[in-house]
């Protein structure tokens, strides 16, 4: 299917015409019940078209910017680039149509957009088309300034991939790095949590055995000083005993 360019082109050539096989079967019946088949089959007929002599500068066009080839309605049709040197109006409507076909394709303006990229690479080989026709050595240097330009393009192309690959991956990695540094986090905040609810225990267990050695010493005290006391009034009271005895007269 023919394709709108921004590059002249001469009128399409038709190549070759394929038509369909038809198939005409024909059935007769002899004594022996056997059936004959006959078949006529329309075979496909190229008819190929003159290609017109072309000059040296036709040459250099067709090598760079090659003919177009497509096949419609089962036609084969080739098309080449046109050799008419251009005139002002030729580049003033080059103009037009790129800005129209700008606005129509709805191109953005600004930042990457493949359909503005396409356009004016289209653009610039209709230029070098123009110049080829008149200088076919300044063609062929802007064919090697465009050549390497686009050369550079896919490079920046491919280093943009790789990177956006790469960044990819390490998103990846970090994100499988957080799932265990996150994963790690929680086991130790839970083994935290366990030590922590261990002090609480150990801290109660020493206020509980500190306050029952407490207890137990203050009632052994106590227990000690009314022994004391006992002992004490039990002294006091033999020491009485002894003196009374003492002092009783002697018979």
């Amino acid at each position: 299917m023919q394709t709108t360019s921004l590059v002249k082109y001469h009128i399409p050539i038709l190549v070759s015409i394929t038509n369909a096989k038809g198939k005409n079967n024909n059935t007769t019946i002899n004594n022996n019940n056997t059936s004959t088949k006959t078949s006529s089959v329309k075979k496909t007929t190229p008819v190929v078209a003159e290609k017109p002599a072309t000059t040296q500068t036709e040459d250099i066009l067709n090598s760079i910017l090659p003919p177009r080839e497509w096949t419609e309605d089962g036609q084969l049709w080739i098309q080449y680039v046109s050799s008419t040197p251009a005139t002002r109006l030729d580049v003033v409507n080059l103009q037009e149509q790129l800005d129209h076909q700008l606005q129509s394709r709805q191109a953005r303006e600004t930042g990457i957009c493949p359909l503005r990229e396409e356009l004016y690479a289209q653009c610039f080989d209709e230029l070098i088309r123009q110049i080829t026709i008149n200088c076919a050595e300044r063609g062929l240097l802007l064919l090697r300034v465009r050549d390497e330009a686009r050369m550079t393009i896919t490079a920046y192309e491919t280093l943009y991939e790789s990177s956006i690959a790469y960044g990819v991956r390490k998103a990846l990695v970090a994100e499988h790095r957080r799932i265990e540094l996150d994963a790690k986090v929680r086991a130790l905040s839970n083994t935290r949590k366990e030590l922590q609810q261990q002090v609480e225990n150990m801290k109660n267990t020493i206020e509980a055995t500190v306050t029952r050695s407490t207890q137990r010493r203050e009632s052994e005290e106590k227990a000690h000083s009314d022994e004391v006391e006992k002992i004490v009034r039990t002294n006091e009271q033999l020491k009485t005993s002894l003196e009374l005895m003492l002092s009783a007269p002697k018979k």
